[in-house]
């Protein structure tokens, strides 16, 4: 296996450990909100405060990790999206400041503010709504380079179906990744109430899920034919993909195993990310750019693949134990201390 693979490999696997991770943190910020103002905040709120106090402060983890490496590893990736998606990363990182900003007075604070809980539960919808515009710019024909300038062509973007259709996917999986572990982090703490309210989340938001992931499908055929063809030679893993999905439902209709539903909705989005991930090898940027071009030196490489392999060794033993010590310590889960 070449250095270029195993590069984009380790940084596609931190990615898809931030999908996870930060999807459960942003939905459960919108079901707080959401809950809020229908009435039901009292009955989940506890859950989503004993999940969020331990863990918000390492979510960002992964994303820190994903940046650092595919500048590290792909130079040329800061001259192609950090030219041209200024704007986009920086109305994220904004977001991030805010939702960071609640946590600060939220969570530290002695009395919650009614603002910021607004802010934290929107922000949980609008950022993974502008980090996918990395993976809509990805696939070709939103940047144009002329006269050695990059410029990103906004009304592409914005008229765009397939750039939506990413978006409107981004927003439902997020739901649906965080109303499944939620379901299941109530049920651990035996709060029936929580977990009866956010399983019927979780059933309402699955089938938008598929429903978007079918629509960028399509879309994709139409924006950029070579990488659907490419897909296409791997539905085995999208089939897959979909048979966890069904898994997850059937369980969490069943209202039984809960913690094998989540671990099923894991398996659906990682078929799907790791094989959409290979379809679009070897490009970065299509059809710019492709992990072969202007690739970091061999020296450089391989203190990156140690030091990510390092970054691995001690952050899933870190998360590990975060999850004995408090999201699974039965004491913790269930309010007692």
């Amino acid at each position: 296996m070449s250095q270029e693979l195993i590069g984009i490999s380790v940084l596609w696997l931190f990615l898809y450990g931030y999908l996870i991770v930060a999807s459960i943190d942003f939905g459960a910020g919108f079901f707080s909100i959401y809950s809020d103002w229908f009435g039901k905040k009292h009955v989940v709120h506890k859950v989503i405060q004993r999940y969020l106090s331990p863990v918000w402060e390492v979510t960002n983890v992964f994303l820190v990790f994903f940046f650092v490496g595919i500048v590290g590893f792909f130079p040329k990736t800061a001259y192609y999206y950090g030219t041209t998606l200024f704007v986009p990363i920086s109305i994220s990182i904004i977001l991030l400041a805010i939702r960071g900003s609640y946590y600060a007075f939220g969570t530290y604070g002695h009395k919650e503010n009614k603002i910021f809980t607004f802010l934290y539960g929107v922000t949980g919808l609008l950022i993974p709504a502008s980090l996918t515009t990395v993976l809509t710019i990805s696939e070709g024909g939103f940047i144009k380079e002329e006269a050695g300038t990059l410029q990103l062509l906004y009304g592409e973007l914005l008229k765009s179906p397939y750039s939506w259709s990413v978006v409107l996917l981004a927003i439902v999986s997020v739901l649906f990744i965080s109303a499944s572990f939620l379901t299941y982090y109530a049920h651990a703490a035996k709060d029936e109430k929580a977990t009866q309210l956010l399983r019927k989340y979780a059933l309402a938001w699955s089938f938008p899920t598929i429903l978007a992931a079918i629509v960028v499908f399509f879309t994709l055929k139409q924006h950029n034919a070579v990488h659907y063809n490419e897909m296409l030679n791997l539905s085995w893993a999208f089939l897959l993909s979909l048979v966890a999905f069904g898994i997850a439902v059937y369980l969490q209709y069943r209202q039984k195993y809960y913690g094998i539903a989540f671990v099923a909705v894991m398996a659906q989005f990682g078929l799907a990310f790791f094989a959409y991930g290979f379809s679009h090898y070897p490009y970065l940027l299509y059809p710019m750019l492709t992990i072969h071009d202007g690739f970091t030196n061999e020296v450089m490489a391989n203190t990156l693949i140690l030091s990510f392999v390092a970054g691995l060794l001690v952050l899933v033993p870190s998360l590990y134990l975060l999850m004995r010590l408090f999201l699974f310590n039965r004491d913790y889960v269930q309010g007692k201390k």
